[in-house]
């Protein structure tokens, strides 16, 4: 088609001509991005899929190593392990290893408490 004639369509068109057509556009413009943002998005979670399945394989030959390895339960880092608490509520038997620890010039985590007692004074 000639640019004349183009040109002549476009100045003949009504308003609501011109309005539909604007519309269509904006419609396909729209639909066309959507389009594109959820390819994107469905290729990033099956990337994400993908580097979970890698990282999923380790771990779980480290746990089953570890599992074999050591039967008993895992202690958290810079565990001593557990401490028997005798009449003592936790909040004194945190205090009294903190300055024990402070005494002895030691961190807390190289120092193994097994049991805290309170003792009972009946002479008053």
């Amino acid at each position: 088609m000639p640019i004349h004639v183009l040109v002549a369509s476009v100045k003949d068109m009504r308003l609501g001509d011109a309005a539909v057509t604007a519309i269509f556009g904006y419609l396909v413009v729209f639909l066309g991005l959507t389009l594109l943002m959820t390819i994107l998005y469905l290729m990033g979670a099956g990337f994400q899929a993908k580097a979970k399945r890698k990282q999923a394989v380790p771990a779980v030959a480290a746990s089953e190593a570890a599992a074999e390895s050591a039967p008993e339960q895992l202690l958290a880092p810079g565990s001593a392990g557990h401490v028997k608490l005798y009449d003592v509520p936790d909040k004194e038997a945190a205090m009294i290893m903190a300055i024990v620890a402070n005494q002895m010039q030691k961190p807390l985590n190289e120092l193994h408490f097994i049991s805290i007692k309170e003792v009972k004074n009946d002479e008053v």
